[in-house]
């Protein structure tokens, strides 16, 4: 399975190291200039968009073409970037990935590794099944409601409601498949068109019903669904609350991303659905937990009574991408913000701060008594 990618840079050293990366990865990539970038996406769909900031006000140009497939058409950008400082603005302009020039061959493929990863989550999750069943809804506090399935996947579902449904929103859904199986699960609205048709991502499914989903598609598909990407495991946990976490790896996933991970210690395993509140390009990033329930910020504080009962053990933690998009993911309910959590509210102020006073804000956290440098 081969992936496109857009590569629009007039630094022949940095598109000769990044073009050997892309093939590497199983990702053609394919080289122009910024106006001819902007031609190539008007009639040419790609799978990921990597450019060159020398040129800001072009690339922005260029980044503003790529976004413009919509919500249901992700695309994953990159951004080559010579000035750090620039990091918050190139976010703010739509770069989930950002590369700090010049970079190596072994930088390049790390700062890529995890835009891949995604490339291949996002293909994956856009496998659905089309299958039209009644579907009840219950979003949040609204009354219960219903729909049509229009189609399925493992991951999620698209359908039509007879009312409105809210972007970002909170939902359960209650269906039959047509052999019968009944299939009751909890998500989150991804998308939502003012005619009532709604994208949802499922969250936390029990194992049992994944497997069930995963059979399901497999046997109504008409060509095998692709297969799901392996979990990014060379990152280390430095920081872990009830609310979120800070995981040093080199290859972090972009802010807004909804990811999942696994928390591995002495036989002892957490699984936690959350979304990336800070990137640092090569370094790491801060998640957010999503846990809407009482029994999901149970798991992870059983999890750190477990580690804190243990001083020294090291828990094993693999990070598997969920979906990108910026739209779906929002702070959990005001239950959830009612917590005393230092570092949650560490993650969710993060944007007025550079990444060292980020990180000296962290490790203050873990030592009160860290006098900050002059």
């Amino acid at each position: 399975m081969m992936f496109e990618a857009l590569l629009v840079s007039k630094d022949d050293e940095s598109a000769a190291i990044l073009t050997g990366v892309l093939s590497g990865l199983g990702v053609e990539g394919v080289r122009c200039g910024y106006s001819d970038g902007i031609c190539q996406l008007t009639e040419q769909h790609f799978d990921a968009v990597i450019v060159d900031f020398d040129d800001p006000h072009s690339a922005e140009l260029v980044l503003q073409k790529a976004l413009q497939a919509g919500p249901q058409n992700h695309v994953v950008t990159v951004a080559l970037l010579s000035d750090k400082s620039k990091l918050r603005n190139v976010f703010g302009k739509g770069a989930n990935f950002v590369l700090y020039k010049p970079f190596s061959t072994e930088q390049a493929e790390a700062g890529l590794r995890a835009a891949t990863v995604l490339l291949k989550r996002e293909r994956r999750s856009s496998f659905r099944v089309p299958v039209q069943v009644p579907v009840q809804l219950k979003v949040e506090d609204d009354p219960e409601t219903e729909g049509i399935l229009l189609d399925l996947s493992e991951d999620g579902l698209d359908l039509l409601a007879a009312q409105p449904v809210r972007p970002a929103a909170a939902i359960q859904v209650k269906f039959a498949l047509p052999e019968g199986t009944e299939i009751e699960a909890r998500g989150e609205v991804a998308w939502a068109n003012p005619n009532g048709q709604a994208g949802v991502h499922f969250l936390n499914l029990p194992e049992a019903l994944r497997t069930t989903l995963q059979n399901w598609v497999a046997a109504n598909a008409p060509e095998p669904p692709p297969p799901d990407p392996e979990p990014v495991t060379q990152c280390k946990l430095t920081d872990l609350s009830v609310g979120g976490c800070y995981v040093e790896t080199e290859s972090p996933f972009p802010e807004r991303a909804g990811i999942t991970l696994t928390l591995r210690a002495e036989g002892m395993e957490v699984q936690a659905e959350g979304t990336v509140r800070v990137m640092h390009p090569a370094f790491g990033m801060g998640v957010e937990f999503l846990t809407r329930t009482n029994a999901d910020r149970s798991q992870v504080t059983n999890f750190i009574e477990f580690l804190t009962s243990r001083p020294g053990t090291l828990p094993e933690l693999l990070i598997t991408p969920r979906v990108l998009t910026g739209e779906s993911q929002e702070p959990p309910s005001s239950e959830g913000e009612q917590l005393d959590d230092p570092l949650l509210e560490l993650l969710r102020g993060h944007e007025a701060m550079s990444q060292e006073e980020f990180l000296q804000a962290l490790r203050q956290q873990r030592n009160p008594e860290e006098v900050a440098p002059a």
